[in-house]
C-alpha cells in the first residue's frame, strides 16, 4: 500500500494518537501499525492458492476483505496491501450470488469476514477458501517484528464496480497511481495539518476507502459508523468537533434532516462531496448546517480517479453550481464526438481524460460500454461539455439516455432542474415504454413539493418542452445502496409495480 512509510512515521512520532474511531471503538497509530505487522506476518505464512487463475504479476498473497465498516478493516487492509500482497475489497451487502461469483473468480489465499455466520463466510468455506473472522483471529497479534514493506510497484488493490449486466467488473490499481494521487491530494485538499475526518460511507466503496487512506496518510483521525445512521453521525460530528466531512450528497441531506433542531456544526471547516451532483438546495442547507465550512465537490470514477474539483462556498472565488469544476492537477479533459474528434467548447460530447491516475484496466467484466482507453484518453462514457474557462458540466451517462418523441433526453439534466425547484429535496428521472413517445419521462421527487403543475411549470422555465416529465411521483424515503446512493433500480421498479413506495401525483 502506498502509505506504509507514513504509517510507520505517525506510529513512531504519535503512537497514542487515535488513527480511527468506529462506533466508539478505536485504534491508535501505534496499535494500528503493530496489529497490521502481525497480520502481515500471518499472511506471508499462508500457503498460496493452487486455484488462482488470475494473472497478477508480482503478487504473492491475495487477501479478500468482506468486512464492512469493521474496526479491523484498516489493519487488515494495511497488511493485505503491503508488498508483495494485494487486496480485494468486497461489499458484504452485495447479493450473495454476486459475492460468490467474485470469490470463485478471485480464488484468494484468504477471505476475511466480520461475522462467521455471514453469507460471505459460508460462500468462502463452500469454495474451499480459508476464512478468518476479524476479532477472533487464531494467531498471536503481538508478534510485530519488522516493518510493513512499501517499496514494490505493481498491483495492490482490486475493486468492483457495476457493469451493464449483473456481473460485477473487477478493476485493479497500482501503488504508483495512489502514491501520485495522495501526494497531490494533500495539497489540493489542504491536509498537511492532519484534520479529523468523518466519512459515514461504506469502506468497500471508493469514496470512503480513499477518505480512510488519505486520513491515515496525513496522520489525522478517521471517524465512521458500522451502519448508516444520520442522527448518530450528526452527534459524532458535534461531540468530536470534527473538522472535515467527506460524504455523498444523500448522506449530507440525511445529516441535515437529523440536525434540523440542533445548533450549527461550527467546528467543521471542510465538506467534500462526490458521487452525485450537488444542487442549490443542498448547498444552501449545508451553509446553514456548516456555517464555517468550505464546500467542495469532485467528479471522478473508480477506474479513472479524480477528474475535476470545485469550490462552491468559501473559496477565493465560488464556482458555478451547474459545473463540476476544473481539471484536477495532472489531468487533461477533452470532449469528443463519436469519431473521437475534439468538439471544442460549449458543445456536448463524451468526456475523455488524460491522466497518470487512471486504473490499469479490468481483470474481468469489461463490457466495452463504460471504461475504455484510446488515443484520445480514457472515458467511462459520461457526457458533458467544457466552457471557455475549462469548467466541466456533466450531462449524464450515454447508456442512461432516454429517447422521447424522437428527442434525446438525459436524466441528469432533468433531475438538476427539479432539484432547483422549491420544496424538492431530491429527484430521480427515468424513461418508461410508451406507445406514442417511445419513452415517457417519469420523475420521482422527495420533499414538500406535491403539486404536479408547479413542478412542470418549474421545469418549463429551465428545460425544452420535450424534456418535461409527463408523470410525477412522490417518495417519502429513498431506498439506498450500500455506497449511500439512491437505488434507482428500486425506485423505477416501485413505479412500475405500484407497490406503495411511491405515490402518483395528480395532475
Amino acid at each position: 500500500m502506498p502509505i506504509h512509510k507514513q504509517l510507520l512515521r505517525h506510529a513512531t512520532e504519535r503512537p497514542d494518537k487515535p488513527a480511527l474511531l468506529i462506533d466508539g471503538r478505536s485504534r491508535s497509530y501505534g496499535e494500528l501499525n503493530g496489529r497490521a505487522k502481525a497480520l502481515y506476518r500471518f499472511l506471508r505464512q499462508l500457503p498460496g492458492s493452487n486455484r488462482r487463475r488470475l494473472d497478477l504479476p508480482g503478487v504473492d498473497k491475495l487477501a479478500a476483505l468482506s468486512l464492512g465498516n469493521h474496526i479491523g478493516f484498516a489493519e487488515y487492509f494495511l497488511a493485505a496491501t503491503a508488498s508483495p500482497n494485494a487486496c480485494a475489497v468486497i461489499d458484504p451487502m452485495m447479493p450473495p450470488e454476486r459475492i460468490e461469483r467474485i470469490i470463485e473468480r478471485l480464488a484468494p489465499d484468504v477471505l476475511v469476514v466480520d461475522d462467521d455466520a455471514s453469507p460471505s463466510a459460508a460462500i468462502g468455506r463452500r469454495l474451499g477458501v480459508p476464512v478468518i473472522t476479524a476479532g477472533a483471529e487464531p494467531f498471536d497479534l503481538t508478534e510485530t517484528e519488522g516493518d510493513l514493506p512499501d517499496d514494490a510497484e505493481g498491483i495492490f488493490l482490486i475493486g468492483f464496480t457495476s457493469g451493464t449486466t449483473a456481473e460485477p467488473k473487477a478493476y485493479y490499481r497500482s501503488r504508483e497511481q495512489w502514491r501520485r494521487s495522495l501526494d497531490r491530494g494533500r495539497a489540493v485538499f489542504e491536509l498537511e495539518d492532519a484534520p479529523s475526518t468523518m466519512c459515514p460511507g461504506a469502506l468497500a466503496h471508493g469514496l470512503a476507502l480513499y477518505a480512510l487512506v488519505e486520513a491515515l496518510d496525513a496522520g489525522g483521525t478517521f471517524h465512521s459508523v458500522r451502519k448508516w445512521d444520520p442522527a448518530a453521525v450528526a452527534r459524532i460530528l458535534s461531540a468530536e468537533e470534527i473538522e472535515r466531512l467527506v460524504a455523498v450528497p444523500t448522506h449530507i441531506a440525511g445529516i441535515s434532516r437529523a440536525s434540523a433542531a440542533e445548533p450549527a456544526l461550527t467546528a467543521l471547516r471542510d465538506v467534500l462531496t462526490a458521487g452525485a451532483k450537488l444542487d442549490v438546495n443542498g448547498v444552501e442547507s449545508m451553509r446553514r448546517l456548516f456555517p464555517n465550512a468550505r464546500i467542495r465537490e469532485y467528479y471522478g470514477a473508480s477506474e479513472i480517479g479524480f477528474m475535476t474539483v470545485s469550490t462552491l462556498v468559501g473559496g477565493a472565488r465560488d464556482f458555478p453550481i451547474d459545473r463540476v469544476g476544473q481539471a484536477y492537477p495532472g489531468v487533461e479533459i477533452s470532449i469528443r464526438d463519436p469519431d473521437g474528434n475534439d468538439v471544442g467548447t460549449d458543445v456536448p460530447g463524451t468526456i475523455f481524460v488524460r491522466s497518470d491516475l487512471i486504473a490499469d484496466g479490468y481483470l474481468w467484466g469489461d463490457d466495452g460500454q463504460a471504461f475504455r482507453v484510446s488515443e484520445a484518453g480514457a472515458t467511462v462514457g459520461d457526457l458533458g461539455e467544457l466552457d471557455e474557462n475549462g469548467m466541466l458540466r456533466v450531462i449524464g451517462r450515454a447508456g442512461g439516455m432516454m429517447i422521447s418523441g424522437g428527442n434525446n433526453v438525459y436524466p441528469a439534466e432533468v433531475e438538476s432542474a427539479l432539484k432547483a425547484c422549491p420544496g424538492v429535496e431530491d429527484a430521480v428521472v427515468f424513461g418508461l415504454p410508451d406507445a406514442y413517445y417511445g419513452q415517457r419521462i417519469v420523475a420521482v421527487v422527495s420533499g414538500d413539493a406535491s403539486d404536479t403543475k408547479m413542478l412542470a411549470d418549474h421545469c418549463a422555465r429551465q428545460l425544452a418542452r420535450f424534456k418535461i416529465p409527463r408523470q410525477f411521483y412522490h417518495i417519502a424515503s429513498w431506498p439506498m445502496t450500500s455506497s449511500g446512493k439512491i437505488s434507482r433500480g428500486q425506485v423505477e421498479a416501485a413505479v412500475i409495480s405500484g407497490d406503495g413506495l411511491v405515490l402518483r401525483l395528480s395532475a
